[in-house]
């Protein structure tokens, strides 16, 4: 998303292997006849934000072609076994080469029930200057996606663990939980049950 001053960029983390869901991919799961990745996905490019940069790992190619034609850049990471972090590391790296980039929203593969109006509550509070790392919260508890300003993206490139950028998010001077009344950034799917989960109506 492109302000008259600001560029919010849009990262999907899909490099995970899914080991609590059994044999298959969850992200290649389909939702409605939609891979659960694409439907992550599309929520950030329905955002607008831009550039888009997806990170994947386990089954790359199979992720690649269920994020075609969204306009995704794909990162690839190598050591997604490794956990959540190296992807975060991944997309940093990345981020801190574009000197046009002032932020970015990162969002989980997984998650495909955030709703657009989250993602762009979480950039307008980013614009009003609420904080320069921002995570979506449902009912005072937070979720994902979070924002990140670019003074961190050098710390994001650091992190390690299957904590992605938590660390970096609680050590910001000023970070902050952006209330939603979106369900969905609670909801992630990690195992065949949960893709039984009633879906929040974001009508």
């Amino acid at each position: 998303m492109t302000t008259d001053s600001q560029q919010v960029c849009g990262v999907l983390l899909a490099a995970g292997t899914s080991t609590r869901f059994g044999a298959k991919n969850k992200l290649l799961e389909a939702i409605d006849g939609v891979p659960l990745v694409r439907r992550s996905a599309a929520t950030l490019v329905e955002a607008g934000l831009t550039p888009l940069i997806a990170v994947v790992g386990h089954e790359s190619v199979q992720v690649r072609d269920a994020l075609a034609g969204l306009g995704f850049e794909i990162v690839e990471n190598e050591s997604y076994r490794e956990g959540q972090a190296t992807s975060v590391r991944a997309a940093a790296q990345v981020l801190t080469e574009r000197d046009t980039v002032d932020a970015a929203v990162f969002a989980l593969g997984d998650m495909p029930y955030v709703s657009v109006a989250t993602i762009r509550s979480l950039v307008s509070a980013y614009e009003a200057g609420e904080g320069t790392a921002l995570a979506a919260a449902y009912e005072g508890v937070r979720g994902n996606p979070v924002l990140f300003d670019r003074q961190h993206f050098q710390a994001l490139g650091e992190v390690d663990g299957d904590t992605g950028g938590k660390a970096v998010f609680k050590g910001a001077d000023q970070h902050a939980l952006v209330e939603t009344d979106d369900p969905g950034v609670r909801i992630d799917i990690d195992t065949t049950s949960d893709l039984d989960t009633e879906r929040p109506d974001h009508s």
